[in-house]
C-alpha cells in the first residue's frame, strides 16, 4: 500500500474568536491620465445633421472596438444604445485613426478604428459628406491623448469648422478615401504612440448623451 499524505494549509486566527483571517488582494490602482468628454447632441445645429454625426461617431467607436458589424444591416438601436468600450496600448505601441498612414508611420501602427469611414462599411452622409462626424471623435481623442502625454501627431486642424465642446487647437481633420494611398488622406489623420513604461488603456464611456473618453494606467 501507498502511503496517503495529507497537507494542510494553517492560517493565522484572528484574535476575536478563531476564525482564520481574510486574504487580502490588493489591486492595482488605476490612475487616470486625462478626461474629456462632449454631448452628442450639439454636434451640429440642425436635427437631422446632427442625428447623422452622432450615429457616425458612435458606429465608429465600435469599429474601433472590434465589434462585429454587418454593414448592409446595421441594428443603430443597439449601435445607440449605452456602452463602454476600450482599446489599450501597451508601452512602444502607435495608433493611427486610419490605415492610410504616413511613410515614418509604415509597419508602426498597431491598431486603428478598423473603418474607413465610408457607406461600404455602414456610415451616413448628411448630404455633404459620408462619415461626417467622426472628425468629432478624432478630435476628443486626441485632446485625451496630449494632456495625457502621450506623443501625438495630428498633421491636419479642422480650421475649416468649430468642434462643440473641443477647444480649436484639438480640432483634427480626418479623411479616407479608401481608393487608393493619398498624401491627403496620410495628413488627414491621428497618430497617437504610448511612450510611457505601462500599458494606456482608452475608455469610450456613452451614457446615451454624452461620450466620455478616458486615458488610464494602471
Amino acid at each position: 500500500m501507498f502511503p496517503i499524505i495529507l497537507s494542510f494549509i494553517i492560517l493565522p486566527f484572528l484574535s476575536n474568536g478563531g476564525s482564520p483571517s481574510m486574504i487580502s488582494v490588493v489591486k492595482p490602482q488605476v490612475k487616470t491620465l486625462a478626461v474629456h468628454e462632449f454631448s452628442l447632441e450639439n454636434r451640429y445645429n440642425d436635427v437631422y445633421v446632427n442625428e447623422v454625426f452622432r450615429d457616425n461617431i458612435l458606429l465608429a467607436v465600435n469599429y474601433l472596438a472590434g465589434s462585429k458589424i454587418t454593414p448592409d444591416n446595421i441594428d443603430w438601436k443597439k449601435i445607440n444604445s449605452q456602452f463602454k468600450e476600450k482599446i489599450t496600448l501597451e508601452p512602444g505601441q502607435t495608433f493611427a485613426f486610419h490605415d492610410d498612414v504616413l511613410p515614418e508611420y509604415a509597419g508602426k501602427v498597431s491598431k486603428t478604428t478598423n473603418a474607413h469611414f465610408n457607406s461600404q462599411e455602414g456610415f451616413k452622409s448628411d448630404g455633404y459628406l459620408v462619415g461626417d462626424g467622426v472628425c468629432h471623435l478624432a478630435s476628443i481623442f486626441y485632446w485625451v491623448a496630449k494632456d495625457a502625454g502621450l506623443d501625438t501627431l495630428a498633421p491636419t486642424r479642422h480650421d475649416f469648422a468649430p468642434i462643440p465642446d473641443v477647444p480649436r487647437e484639438f480640432g483634427v481633420s480626418i479623411y479616407d478615401n479608401n481608393l487608393s494611398k493619398s498624401s491627403s488622406n496620410e495628413l488627414q489623420n491621428l497618430y497617437i504612440k504610448n511612450n510611457k513604461d505601462k500599458a494606456v488603456t482608452f475608455e469610450f464611456d456613452y451614457n446615451g448623451k454624452t461620450l466620455t473618453v478616458r486615458a488610464q494606467q494602471s
